[in-house]
């Protein structure tokens, strides 16, 4: 169960809602490029305006400096969410002060403004009181439905709750639900699958998969790091030596908990990453000098595809390879249509570059859950507070 407050627990009808979304969306050539985001938000923003609340949303896009620059607009985010929500979205380049208290004048129920980016004052990532106490004046209630941004205490997050009743959005509620879920009370056999380049990015994560999970399927750069703590040599293969310990005693949890910890058997190598490098495919204990392992092969492939099959609940976060590049993307692909295929398993993404892989294989309507907050989906995982969801109301 969600614990806090919901905008389903208010009355907005008439209230001036000030809205925290998670609009930081990819542009190309002055346009949205990935909406995702943007629809993940829309049954917060259509559930308000069709309950007669005046939606002001702020968002923060990329890194600005704490100044304006235009490549980091709102503008084209505005534009976008005309389109997908189907009427005007009015937008006030100032983030607060006179001109943004004048727009919020204006308003009629049932309206939509959007503030300029909350980064281009440097007040909102040092979660400066007086910048959020300036947002919170233009709205009567706050709704925070940001979850990619939930994992930091910045003034649009956390601090503008310390001045208004505070709520999450539905998109926020159901994220918190559904991770906390996977760790309380999963269908069984759970299966987690971790990949990416950096154990050390990873470390809390299957520190607490380890603790509720059935099997923890292994891949990306980051096997090679266990690999050495199991007294392997693995070439040129990406590992951090400072975790090697840390790993050995990850097994050797793994082992007392009786939860299968799998590793790659074989692995695509090249002696540099590239899309007309000439790969080979070698076993774990095989990787010479001079090669890398650049990912999983295809008996792992295989193996790892019996473990999804048979599973009941999936979480999945982070590639098996470079799959950005052709000659080492199968097992990222392969990884990925195993589990659009089970569609008897309860699955979930964790975000970041899995959502890109399954959008990248046409796969992302094949699961059930695509988290839009990949660091705050592993804070969260990891037993970290978030900010921006303990500063809402409880329930």
């Amino acid at each position: 169960m969600f614990s806090k407050k919901t905008v389903k627990d208010v009355d907005v009808r008439g209230k001036r809602v000030l809205v925290r979304v998670d609009f930081n969306v990819p542009l190309a050539e002055g346009a949205v490029s990935d909406d995702t985001r943007i629809r993940a938000a829309l049954p917060t923003i259509r559930y308000l305006i069709d309950h007669g609340a005046r939606v002001i949303l702020m968002s923060h896009l990329g890194r600005p400096t704490g100044e304006p620059d235009p490549q980091y607009s709102l503008k084209p985010v505005r534009r976008s969410l005309q389109r997908l929500i189907g009427r005007n979205v009015a937008f006030s380049p100032e983030i607060v002060g006179p001109e943004a208290e004048e727009a919020v004048s204006r308003m009629i129920d049932g309206e939509i403004l959007m503030l300029e980016n909350v980064r281009f004052d440097p007040g909102e990532k040092a979660n400066d009181p007086v910048f959020a106490k300036k947002l919170a004046a233009l709205g009567d209630l706050y709704v925070n439905d940001a979850f990619g941004a939930a994992h930091r205490a910045h003034a649009s997050t956390a601090g503008v709750a310390g001045y208004l009743p505070a709520y999450a959005g539905m998109l926020l509620a159901r994220e918190v639900e559904t991770l906390n879920g996977i760790l309380t009370d999963p269908d069984r056999p759970f299966v987690a699958i971790l990949g990416g380049s950096k154990v050390s990015d990873k470390f809390g994560v299957i520190d607490k998969l380890i603790d509720c999970c059935d099997s923890l399927l292994i891949g990306g750069g980051m096997a090679f790091t266990f690999l050495v703590a199991k007294g392997l040599e693995v070439g040129d293969s990406i590992v951090e030596a400072d975790w090697v310990e840390p790993a050995k005693k990850m097994l050797e949890k793994a082992r007392e908990a009786r939860v299968d910890l799998i590793l790659p058997t074989d692995f695509v190598i090249a002696a540099e990453i590239a899309e007309d490098v000439e790969t080979r495919i070698v076993g774990r204990e095989e990787i010479p000098v001079g090669m890398k392992g650049l990912d999983i092969g295809p008996s792992t492939i295989e193996l790892y595809k019996g473990e999804i099959a048979s599973a009941r609940t999936i979480f999945w976060n982070g590639p098996m390879g470079v799959f950005e590049m052709t000659p080492f993307e199968a097992g990222t692909r392969e990884v990925a249509v195993a589990v659009g295929r089970n569609n008897r398993a309860q699955s979930i993404i964790g975000g970041g570059d899995s959502v890109a892989a399954l959008k990248k294989f046409g796969l992302e309507d094949r699961v059930t859950f695509v988290s839009t907050g990949g660091g705050a989906s592993m804070k969260l995982l990891e037993g970290a507070h978030l900010p921006g969801v303990d500063s809402l109301l409880d329930a």
